[in-house]
């Protein structure tokens, strides 16, 4: 029973993820777009070791949150209540923010995407716009 629960669970979550473009993955352009007009929270979820510099919540980017891999259970109260609001999920190279998009849609989210390139690159963006 249990076992026919989570087929069926992971069933539905892949199916709704083949649903978005390139699964799910977003490039700068789209997360930017998320963030500023559909009102999208941004999780920056590097280790801490992986942080250079400012992880994004640092960089002001706006509903951006630190939640670093190894600790994300601890941060979950800063998730959207609300199930359908959109999160990007974004690392250095993509493998944590993959991880905490699959735990995310296990949890029931339902608008998880992962930036398709390093957070840095987003920061950087950040800057020169905020500039």
């Amino acid at each position: 029973m249990l076992t026919e629960n989570i087929t069926e669970r992971l069933a539905a979550i892949i199916a709704a993820d083949t649903e978005k473009p390139n699964l799910g993955m977003v490039d700068l352009h789209k997360t930017r777009e998320l963030l500023m007009d559909a009102g999208a929270v941004l999780l920056d979820v590097r280790p801490p070791a992986k942080v250079e510099g400012e992880n994004a919540e640092e960089a002001g980017i706006a509903n951006a949150y630190y939640t670093p891999y190894p600790e994300f259970a601890d941060y979950l109260d800063v998730l959207p209540q609300d199930k359908t609001t959109p999160i990007v999920v974004a690392c250095l190279k993509g493998w944590f923010a993959n991880r905490v998009m699959g735990y995310l849609e296990a949890m029931g989210y339902g608008n998880v995407y992962v930036l398709d390139t390093s957070v840095t690159a987003l920061i950087e963006v950040h800057r020169a716009h905020a500039g």
